[in-house]
């Protein structure tokens, strides 16, 4: 009988949640619908409640690095984890994190002869660069991320923005487009519900107002939304901001904020899991601003376009693929002033914005059930392709290099434990 088993890897996975578990979520969600079984596999997190899923979610061993860096780093060299995956019956691997899930896929690739995918979300140079100071480590790391991305059978990108940035790391195979989808469903949130999610907070009905939905990091276009909101205060021109999320830099956001004097006009109201919730702020702005250069995808535009509210955007930004300026979103340059010009010149405009988001609503708009179908379909493909011998063959070398390792560090890992347990005789 032939194997329909898809095992999805990534090192981020509920409780634990960021664009790309959403994604993960999603996948495993939706690919039963094609006949497709599911397994995922993850890092270990202590406050995990795997119980509830519908499919096997299996945790490898894992440091806990949540109070410094949100996540908790896993070893993919576990050699028992990986025994409890090789004996399941799967077609094939969807790594969608290049490093450490990759890692251990290129193991299972080698142990079990299936195909391996990699989707490629994030423009990972610009996290190696910040978490990075070292010009010399910088570079052995964005090697290894290459060759990590190279290593794998097909890759898939989120946008062709996100395949010319590894492009321009140094990686040289093709790629298959294979977007996100999302987990909002068209429609705006009734008056009643928005008025209970959002009226906690001063919002003037005749006030425009903007949101921000996203992790608070600066490289995602925070500082220039602030200082183009700057100018708009040193006008006298009156609005609200409203940022949905959390991250590493809020604190420093939170002072630049005071520093501009513009505390009475922002709103900072962390994360927000309920998608139905999330729908009456979509629904409560006028405009979204959004204005990454960094962001690969851009989900929350098309959140915000399943509820007909429009964009702001870096003109050539991953995010403003497929997007015509003053029709489906608005484009500016990546410099404050240019925001501040487009929110001015519009923001009054009710008639126009609501023309531009009930474009973006029928044209941006993807679910994550068709975005799925899509992969489904493609994965067929690869398998055939596999099989075939039509994928090169990589390096079994470098393959045969990691599973010694992990036999290396799974037998430290026994004489420690054996000893700790020694200890406490």
């Amino acid at each position: 009988m032939t194997a329909k088993e898809i095992c999805l890897l990534n090192d981020s996975f509920p409780p634990l949640i960021d664009g790309v578990a959403n994604a993960v979520v999603n996948y495993a969600r939706y690919l039963p619908s094609s006949g497709w079984d599911v397994s995922v596999v993850t890092p270990e997190n202590p406050d995990a409640e795997d119980s509830g899923f519908p499919y096997p979610v299996i945790r490898y061993p894992a440091i806990d690095l949540r109070k410094t860096i949100g996540y908790t780093a896993g070893n993919p060299f576990s050699i028992s984890s990986q025994n409890r995956i090789a004996r399941r019956d799967i077609a094939l691997l969807h790594s969608h994190c290049p490093i450490m899930s990759n890692i251990m896929a290129r193991q299972l690739r080698t142990r079990m002869d299936v195909p391996l995918v990699l989707t490629y979300h994030t423009k990972f140079d610009v996290d190696i660069a910040n978490a990075v100071r070292s010009r010399i480590l910088q570079e052995g790391a964005i090697h290894a991320l290459v060759e990590s991305v190279s290593a794998c059978d097909e890759l898939w990108v989120v946008s062709n923005g996100a395949g010319e940035n590894i492009r321009s790391l140094g990686y040289e195979g093709d790629w298959v487009v294979m977007e996100n989808g999302v987990d909002i469903s068209v429609g705006r949130a009734s008056e009643r519900d928005m008025a209970s999610v959002t009226g906690e907070y001063d919002l003037p009905r005749d006030v425009p107002v903007f949101l921000f939905v996203g992790r608070l990091m600066w490289y995602k276009g925070i500082r220039l939304i602030l200082d183009a909101l700057k100018a708009l205060y040193d006008q006298d021109i009156d609005y609200r901001m409203v940022f949905v999320g959390s991250g590493t830099d809020e604190s420093d956001i939170r002072g630049y904020v005071s520093k501009l004097n513009l505390s009475g006009k922002c709103f900072f109201i962390g994360p927000v899991r309920d998608r139905e919730k999330l729908r009456c702020w979509y629904t409560r702005a006028d405009m979204l601003l959004f204005p990454s250069t960094f962001d690969t995808n851009g989900l929350v535009v098309r959140e915000a376009a399943a509820c007909g509210l429009p964009s702001v955007l870096v003109r050539g930004s991953c995010a403003a693929e497929g997007v015509t300026g003053g029709h489906n979103a608005f484009l500016i340059h990546e410099d404050p002033a240019s925001l501040a010009v487009c929110i001015t010149k519009n923001m009054h405009d009710r008639a126009l914005l609501r023309s531009v988001g009930e474009n973006a609503s029928r044209e941006l708009y993807i679910s994550w059930e068709d975005s799925v179908k899509k992969a489904s379909e493609r994965y067929a493909v690869v398998i055939d392709n596999y099989h075939s011998g039509r994928y090169p063959r990589h390096n079994d070398l470098t393959e045969s290099v990691l599973s010694l390792e992990a036999m290396t560090m799974d037998a430290g890992q026994r004489i420690h434990d054996y000893l700790v347990s020694m200890r406490k005789r």
